[in-house]
């Protein structure tokens, strides 16, 4: 199922990597070379000259003058910001894909319990078929208790009517011998 509308704007402005940026302003690392020298004409108010310090053994000391960036620096510097922008791109292709494979996996659980519903929703059904048929068979099951009930107890009336039929059998002997 494709993203459509606001899913879809929304999907790939996640995944796009913004492009690098092609004018770079930065300023070089300090370079430990020699003040260069001032010249009176061209210092004006908006330059200060450096100051120097009397250190702790009396020695002064100068602070290090800076050198505008090295067009080599700047190359580098893009493709630092080149490679920075690939990498990014692959970190966020790869979660993109994360996300389409959780979403996958979420549509095949939710398809298995929708099965598992199914089935259980005809077991339901197949109980409740039997439930009914037993209660429609009740009836006999009673009929049928009923009637094992009858020949128990017909059972032990022959039993006593054996026993009975001996013992008269056996007076009747008696009285024959006599």
């Amino acid at each position: 199922m494709a993203a459509t509308g606001e899913e879809a704007a929304a999907m790939d402005s996640i995944c796009k990597a913004p492009a690098p940026p092609t004018d770079l302003n930065l300023s070089a690392e300090p370079v430990s070379e020699p003040e260069p020298k001032i010249d009176a004409a061209t210092s004006d108010a908006t330059e200060t000259p450096k100051a120097k310090r009397p250190n702790e053994g009396g020695v002064e000391t100068a602070e290090e003058a800076t050198e505008p960036a090295e067009p080599d620096i700047n190359e580098l510097c893009r493709d630092m910001f080149d490679k920075m922008a690939v990498f990014l791109q692959g970190e966020l292709t790869a979660t993109c894909e994360d996300y389409k494979l959780l979403e996958n996996m979420n549509k095949l659980t939710s398809l298995k319990y929708m099965e598992m519903k199914d089935i259980s929703i005809n077991i339901s059904r197949n109980l409740q078929d039997l439930n009914q048929k037993y209660g429609g068979l009740q009836s006999y099951l009673d009929q049928i208790n009923q009637i094992e009930e009858q020949v128990t107890a017909l059972e032990q009336a022959a039993y006593k009517l054996d026993t009975y039929s001996k013992k008269l059998e056996a007076k009747f002997k008696k009285l024959e011998k006599r």
